[in-house]
This record gives C-alpha cells, structure tokens and sequence, in this order.
C-alpha cells in the first residue's frame, strides 16, 4: 500500500495559525523552537501542517506566544468565517497592521483600538 503525502486540514489549519501568530509578534522559527526546546526544522513542519503538533507540544508553543491553545482552533467552526479569517491572513499588509498594532502599548492600543472604531462607523 503506497502512502499518500495527505495533510489533515485541521493540522493545516493548526500550523498556519502558529506561523501567522509568530509573524505578528516578530518571533523566528529559531526563537519558537529555542523557547519550546525543539529544533526550528520541526516548527517548519508543523507550520506546513507536514507534523502534527502534540497536545502537550501546542501547549508549550501557545505559552511561548502567550496565547491560548483554543487560539490555534479558531475559525474551524464554519467554512465562511475560515475563509474570510483566510483571506485576511493571507493579505500581508493586514498582517503587518496586526502586527505593529500588537506592539503599541496597550493603553495606546485601546485607544487607538477605539478610535479605528469611530472612524469606521461601527461604533
């Protein structure tokens, strides 16, 4: 029996969410693996959704970018919300607006945050 290079889409799903997170808060490969304990060629893997990502092994990589391990799952739920979270992360300039947002202080943040919001009108 020959065995096919078939990725489950949950652990595609999973390992893009650890590269857009790393990405938005300026961590390596390098770093991640250094701060998990593992060498960066298995992050590339499970960023490409090739390994799955133990339980035990997502928990560290969700503390080691101080989010939640639900974090990785978001957007699973519905094909229409994964698709639009898709296309967002798959625009780079929106990623990088994430990403420079993430780094103002966090009282500057919110009202930066607040003020996106009026100007938008969705107030």
């Amino acid at each position: 029996m020959e065995l096919l290079d078939t990725k489950h889409p949950v652990d595609a799903h999973v390992g893009k969410r650890i590269r857009h997170r790393r990405w938005m808060i300026g961590m390596t490969q390098q770093q991640l693996a250094e701060q998990v304990g593992i060498k960066f060629q298995q992050i590339q893997k499970y960023e490409t959704g090739a390994n799955r990502v133990s339980a035990s092994r997502m928990w560290d990589i969700a503390h080691a970018m101080d989010v939640s391990v639900s974090f990785f799952f978001e957007g699973l739920d519905g094909a229409a919300s994964t698709a639009a979270m898709g296309d967002v992360l798959a625009d780079r300039e929106a990623l990088e607006l994430v990403r420079v947002y993430y780094a103002i202080p966090e009282t500057q943040r919110r009202r930066l945050f607040d003020l996106a919001r009026v100007l938008s009108d969705v107030a």
